[in-house]
């Protein structure tokens, strides 16, 4: 049994209080806090272990070094990888994005080939497509969610042609919740010969992923997102992709030799990982990791869909309130707005001053701000540990925005 009040206490941040009220945070869709593990790893890495990994050859760069590839070993179990060489550590999903355009689509596409695209996804999933459209002349072909923000396999089928080489699609949507079936869409996108990249930024902290059973050729996932220190991320990459792949950033730690005429590569995953990382920051990583491995992921999975259930009943009740895409099957976040011209940064404005953190504005989703007909909404995104009292709060505090706006 998931006990909330215990697992609270891990989190020194929750204690605060904003405005003169107790901190209820309920922005983790943009960052989840850190519990002490990961804090104490940070501080202990810089403290006591220090130094630049892998060219070394004394005793703290074998420290350092040993410390940060554990954690890669760590990342292809919490994943499900097969092999170490398919986890590629980015600053988050962005950097993972972008290296996917460059390193593997600007060197396997030309003009003409189509990659289909999600109205639910993050920027970050979209203006690296953009770029390899004005760069390579490809085609962007867009799917539409239906009312629940849901993506079926049969409406990527509709958009499915001879020229279909990329589907990039988010696992959970950042606005909506929504969970989209990933594996038997990587199912039937394998057996068409289409390559899949699925950006699993929001789902990665809420469900169980198993890149192989997924059957997806990237996966990418940001760090900052599972209570692990910002500049932090994970790129999985199929290993059969990476002889399709060429290096993203050039300098140090993916080269072999290089001359005044010549240069040859590392290979992966250091072929993807030019320059020092941030090596607290990814130890910090492996830290989360082990916090999150620690749990019991179902009891846990089911805390969730309760405190979301829970969430979803109160704001329902509100019928004031403009409600977006809730529905039952979607998970811990909920995008809102008000009746009237209270707009997402005056609610957000207000909810704070009673220590309510949410989230208001366009979330990087201006393509599905736009298909929803609003410029902004306000968004509470849960974690595991909040609780139903917060959730109260939350109510209450519209409520009194609801005075305010009329």
């Amino acid at each position: 049994m998931f006990e909330v009040s215990e697992f609270r206490k891990e989190f020194p941040i929750l204690s605060k209080k904003v405005n003169g009220k107790p901190l209820v945070y309920l922005d983790n869709g943009a960052s989840s806090q850190k519990p002490i593990s990961v804090i104490e790893a940070v501080k202990n890495c810089y403290q006591n272990e220090y130094s630049n990994v892998h060219r070394g050859l004394h005793f703290l760069s074998n420290l350092a070094t040993e410390n940060f590839e554990a954690v890669r070993g760590k990342v292809k179990d919490f994943v499900g990888a097969a092999y170490q060489e398919e986890i590629v550590f980015t600053s988050g999903s962005t950097e993972a994005l972008n290296l996917i355009s460059y390193a593997w689509a600007y060197q396997n596409l030309g003009p003409g080939d189509e990659i289909i695209l999600t109205t639910l996804e993050h920027h970050a999933n979209i203006v690296p497509w953009h770029f390899l459209r004005a760069r390579k002349g490809i085609k962007l072909i867009w799917v539409d969610p239906d009312e629940n923000g849901q993506i079926s396999i049969d409406m990527i089928n509709t958009k499915i042609s001879s020229k279909t080489k990329m589907v990039c699609i988010t696992h959970m949507s950042n606005v909506f919740g929504s969970i989209i079936d990933v594996k038997n869409l990587c199912k039937e996108l394998q057996e068409r010969g289409i390559v899949s990249v699925i950006d699993g930024s929001q789902a990665i902290v809420h469900l169980e992923v198993d890149v192989d059973a997924i059957g997806c050729d990237f996966y990418t996932f940001t760090g900052h997102k599972i209570f692990a220190p910002t500049g932090t991320g994970v790129l999985y990459v199929n290993k059969k992709r990476i002889s399709e792949m060429v290096p993203f950033l050039g300098g140090g730690e993916m080269i072999r030799n290089v001359s005044k005429d010549d240069v040859t590569y590392n290979e992966a995953p250091f072929l993807f990982e030019a320059g020092t990382p941030g090596i607290a920051e990814i130890i910090g990583l492996g830290a989360a990791i082990d916090f999150i491995q620690d749990l019991d992921r179902k009891s846990v999975l089911e805390y969730e869909k309760s405190i979301s259930e829970y969430t979803r009943t109160e704001l329902e009740k509100l019928d004031w309130l403009v409600r977006h895409c809730f529905h039952k099957d979607n998970l811990a976040i909920f995008s809102f707005s008000m009746q009237g011209n209270a707009h997402a940064h005056d609610i957000a404005t207000i909810l704070d001053t009673n220590g309510v953190a949410v989230r208001s504005g366009h979330h990087c989703a201006q393509p599905l701000m736009n298909f929803i007909g609003v410029p902004a909404t306000c968004r509470s995104s849960l974690a595991l540990y909040n609780t139903a009292q917060e959730i109260d709060t939350l109510i209450d505090s519209l409520k009194k925005c609801k005075k305010l706006f009329g």
